[in-house]
């Protein structure tokens, strides 16, 4: 055997070797890591279905809140009558007391289901006579359920909803026989009342509250010039001889107004309507405060859909009422946002510059370690921790100063010294600005080095080079802080609840009187709202159906808001991947 050929045999079992060897830490790596593999994978999909199965879960109560459900007339098996909407059906346990009290019939087929036994739940409505909104009705004591016609379903401007038929209508005090009227009839009359009951409200709100704006601010002046010249001084008195003729003539106004609201008070009080529940008992009220009324048994397809429809507008563009049960939530979205923008517009030249100083400016060592740690510490205290410091540092002091600064006539009311939307946008600014610290360094971080050499080489200044070179590239990545800053500000709560929201606002932060935004006024907020509503509420079971679309409208808001930055921010990307924009 020659050299050549023992030299050939031996190169051929070295590879052969080798490739075992390549062969069996490839399936060892394999064996290794494929159970790992299928254990991540398998928690990314449960994480995935958990998801998709609470938005889906959100989305369809929520879409399916306002749909005209039919009532149902349950006679009992003692004769008694329940009339209500079926809501939702559930098994419980009879426990030994009742499974006694039932008749043998009922006792068998309970005890044939093993002890369970099914239950319905209704809104039966009525409040002010039932002192409840729902009953349970269990299936064993059901003798016979109908859905007859005749019966209506009234949403009340108070009492919330009343379930049962027209008795009587009287209107403009002539007694009407109610077999002759259709329900398009009673419909226009009800529409008619309503538009009287929004005359009477805006006079009220919007005109008198006008003319008491007007007299307070003239107050207000009066008593700064006490507290400025003194009671006996002449400046005082001249101040005084000035606004004694137009607080005269705004009270002369407010009772021009008074007037007119009583004339049509009068109007309305002879348009009322006879309400019978199932039971027989009866509920007289004014026409105008049945926000809907229709016979939920007899209302075809489109009908149910302007219903529907007519309940979305109205919660999408109304105050609510019934203690955030009922009616819209118009102010908790303009304070939602208007909060959240005002938070973006604070946070991001913070975050932005001190993410500058740390990254460009900075000597970087044990110090800007220390502070860069600090930030990504401030990111994990709780969001309680936050609203306690706002109010004690913002409300407290920072409000109590301007108050004793610039409004010492309306003390001792506060008027930035108490929660505001703005000392909640501070709040929640300093919540979230760690976020936007460190997704703008990462940002600035991520610019090639060569840009800033070949920015300095051309000439300009350190200044020039960020401003122009560093920063308009390193957007995208603070378009990123900010949209993460923006989706977690939105959806706190409770700092809120210390700083600011409150059940019901009287007053939007933006209103027609100068300076047109009033940024310490108190604020409505959607968090705050599904949170009043699921555990605040005198029913839980009422306030159900309110969490669930709230909650829905809460999602719809945050996703659009950030689906606008980042469609500014891919943008800005194309800007600098292609150079236009």
């Amino acid at each position: 055997m020659s050299i050549a050929t023992m030299g050939k045999d031996k190169a051929e079992a070295q590879a052969a070797t080798k490739g075992r060897a390549v062969r069996k830490y490839t399936a060892d790596i394999s064996a290794v890591g494929e159970p790992w593999l299928w254990a991540l994978g398998g928690a990314l999909a449960i994480g995935i279905i958990l998801i998709a199965g609470f938005l889906f879960m959100i989305f369809w109560n929520g879409v399916a809140t306002f749909w005209p459900q039919p009532i149902h007339v349950v006679t009992l098996a003692n004769g008694q009558m329940v009339a209500g909407e079926p809501t939702r059906e559930s098994t419980y346990r009879v426990g030994p007391e009742l499974l006694a009290s039932l008749s043998p019939e009922a006792r068998a087929e309970v005890e044939g289901n093993g002890g369970y036994a099914d239950r319905v739940l209704y809104r039966t409505g009525n409040y002010d006579l039932y002192n409840e909104d729902f009953r349970w009705v269990s299936r064993f004591d059901v003798a016979s359920v109908e859905a007859p016609s005749g019966f209506y379903l009234f949403e009340r401007q108070e009492w919330g909803r009343f379930v049962g038929k027209i008795a009587g209508l009287t209107l403009d005090e002539d007694r009407k026989d109610i077999s002759s009227l259709s329900y398009d009839e009673i419909r226009r009359h009800q529409a008619e009342a309503r538009k009287r009951w929004d005359a009477i409200r805006y006079i009220e709100k919007s005109e008198i509250g006008r003319v008491n704006h007007y007299i307070e601010q003239e107050r207000l002046k009066l008593r700064k010039a006490e507290l400025r010249y003194g009671v006996d001084s002449p400046l005082y008195a001249s101040a005084a001889a000035e606004a004694e003729p137009r607080i005269a003539e705004l009270q002369r106004e407010f009772a021009a107004l008074a007037d007119r609201a009583a004339t049509l008070k009068a109007e309305d009080a002879r348009y009322r309507i006879m309400l019978e529940e199932i039971g027989g008992r009866t509920k007289e009220t004014n026409l105008s405060q049945i926000v809907r009324l229709y016979p939920a048994n007899d209302v075809s397809g489109p009908q149910k859909i302007g219903i529907y429809l007519s309940r979305w507008g109205e919660f999408l563009g109304s105050e609510p009422r019934e203690a955030n049960t009922e009616g819209g939530v118009l102010p908790a979205i303009f304070g939602t946002v208007v909060m959240t923008l005002i938070m973006v517009v604070i946070v991001a030249p913070f975050g932005v510059i001190t993410a500058l100083y740390l990254r460009e400016y900075a000597t970087q060592g044990k110090l800007v370690a220390a502070v860069r740690i600090a930030v990504n510490n401030l990111a994990g205290v709780p969001s309680i921790v936050y609203g306690v410091f706002g109010v004690g540092f913002f409300a407290y002091t920072m409000g109590a100063s301007i108050d004793q600064l610039f409004y010492p006539e309306r003390l001792p009311s506060p008027t930035f010294g108490t929660g505001g939307i703005l000392w909640a946008a501070l709040t929640l600014a300093l919540l979230t600005v760690p976020v936007v610290i460190v997704a703008s360094e990462e940002a600035l971080a991520a610019v090639p080095r060569s840009m800033r050499e070949g920015s300095l080489a051309c000439g300009a200044s350190k200044w020039q080079t960020i401003r122009y070179v560093v920063l308009p590239r390193a957007l995208p990545g603070v378009m990123t802080g900010l949209i993460l800053a923006m989706a977690r500000g939105a959806g706190e709560v409770a700092p809120l609840m210390l700083i600011g929201v409150v059940k019901l606002a009287p007053e939007l932060p933006i209103d027609a009187f100068a300076p047109f935004i009033h940024l310490e006024r108190s604020f409505m907020h959607l968090g705050f709202h599904i949170f009043d509503v699921g555990f605040q509420s005198r029913n839980s079971e009422a306030g159900k159906p309110m969490v669930f679309v709230t909650t829905l409208l809460l999602l719809f808001l945050i996703v659009a808001m950030n689906s606008s930055a980042i469609y500014i921010r891919n943008r800005l990307k194309r800007k600098f991947a292609v150079g236009q924009f």
